[in-house]
């Protein structure tokens, strides 16, 4: 057996070890205990309302706290009375009797509206990126192959190399396959970039971090810290890839294996010249590109990063109706660094516990915030768990046998 034809086969074994139904279970159940865990702590959360007119209520204003404004979610700043005008009820009770009219409906249509805009924008990259040499059909499950990928590791680490794999058995070259997951990483990070300082400017910093926090307390200052640290350091790996692709690819290549020639860096020796490999080839085969290249691919990442935050602001609508639309928008891409850095599979759990600290102060019912948490998480992360599992088999089987090309031209 030649060396390459191994060589292929422990990749192959590598990614259907990575992409097993078994690692399916971990973040599903991360998922459900952080479910789990909000619908304990909305057990007991009760609120007063106004009651309707004519209605008879047993509970009266008293201002207990003595700040002089009406706390809602606080039993102490309300006493039973026999005149009183407010009602005592729990979030569950609440939820239950909301009413879902026109509006809540068309938001909901709204945010599955936003998942499929998302989706063709990501195959219509594709396409763009591999110069139309996938189809349609092929673009498309190879995005969603590497939306379920990622989804199984965590943020941090993504489903980078996997995509590069999956290219790869569609027929695209080491060169090209590699470009297109270098420049994918870039533009996606280049959103990011260039969307926050607009945010911060139209909406203001202060309003972007959880209500709660906004005391000076440790948590504001820990979230504001790791924010800063995390778009720092996605500015520094977009510069680093920027630069490696287009001004200096061999240099950077020699650079980094000098690095790991010290000692304890050692290790990661062969890894790091294979990637250093990779950046020389993608450098050469992204050079001379048209404007209009690159045009349809960033409009494309626009759409489909716009659409994915934008998949929250139609649900939480549908809820509480078209309030702090902008606050909902931007309180995301702080909330993404901390995602990103999350040591779980597609920061499950994670993703649920922060939504309920950074959204409290807009879905103030413990019960919306469980349930617009789990219909977020499903449109924005599941849906990809489930998608995935499903056009896995037949992808391996359109795929298998089909030659793995390696060379850059």
């Amino acid at each position: 057996m030649s060396e390459e034809l191994k060589t292929a086969q422990k990749q192959e074994q590598e990614i259907s070890s990575q992409l097993s139904m078994r690692r399916l279970i971990l973040p599903v159940l991360l998922g459900l205990a952080a479910a789990g865990w909000l619908m304990w702590r909305t057990l007991d959360e009760v609120k007063f309302v106004q009651a309707p007119q004519g209605q008879t209520a047993q509970w009266e204003w008293v201002d207990g706290n003595a700040n002089g404004a009406i706390d809602f979610s606080d039993p102490a700043d309300f006493a039973p009375s026999e005149t009183g005008t407010y009602l005592r009820k729990t979030s569950w009770q609440l939820l239950g009797e909301q009413e879902f009219d026109a509006w809540a409906v068309w938001a909901l249509v709204g945010a599955l509206l936003m998942v499929i805009l998302r989706e063709a924008g990501y195959t219509y990259r594709m396409r763009v990126l591999t110069d139309k040499q996938l189809s349609w059909k092929q673009s498309f499950q190879v995005v969603m192959l590497w939306e379920f990928s990622s989804a199984l590791t965590p943020s941090v680490v993504g489903g980078s190399g996997v995509a590069i794999y999956f290219l790869n058995k569609e027929g695209l070259n080491l060169g090209k396959a590699t470009a297109t997951i270098f420049v994918t990483a870039m533009m996606d990070e280049l959103f990011y970039i260039l969307s926050v300082p607009i945010v911060f400017l139209l909406i203001g910093g202060d309003a972007l971090y959880p209500a709660d926090w906004t005391d000076g307390s440790f948590g504001q200052g820990a979230v504001h810290t790791l924010f800063y640290l995390g778009y720092g350091f996605i500015v520094l790996l977009t510069l680093t890839i920027t630069s490696s692709l287009f001004l200096f690819p061999r240099r950077l290549k020699r650079l980094l294996m000098r690095l790991f020639s010290l000692p304890i860096l050692r290790r990661w020796r062969k890894d790091i010249t294979q990637a250093g490999q990779e950046i020389e080839i993608a450098s050469v085969e992204l050079k001379g590109r048209p404007a209009s290249y690159w045009a349809k691919a960033m409009g494309s990442t626009v759409l489909s990063w716009t659409a994915r935050f934008v998949t929250l602001n139609f649900i939480i609508m549908a809820f509480v109706g078209p309030i702090g639309q902008g606050v909902v928008y931007g309180r995301q891409m702080v909330m993404w660094v901390i995602m990103l850095i999350s040591p779980t599979p597609g920061s499950s759990g994670v993703a649920e516990y922060f939504f309920s600290i950074f959204f409290a102060d807009i879905v103030t019912i413990g019960a919306q915030v469980l349930l617009i948490a789990l219909l977020w998480r499903f449109l924005t992360y599941f849906i990809y768990l489930i998608m995935g599992a499903l056009i896995l088999p037949r992808w391996y089987r359109r795929v298998q046998g089909n030659k793995v090309p390696t060379a850059a031209g």
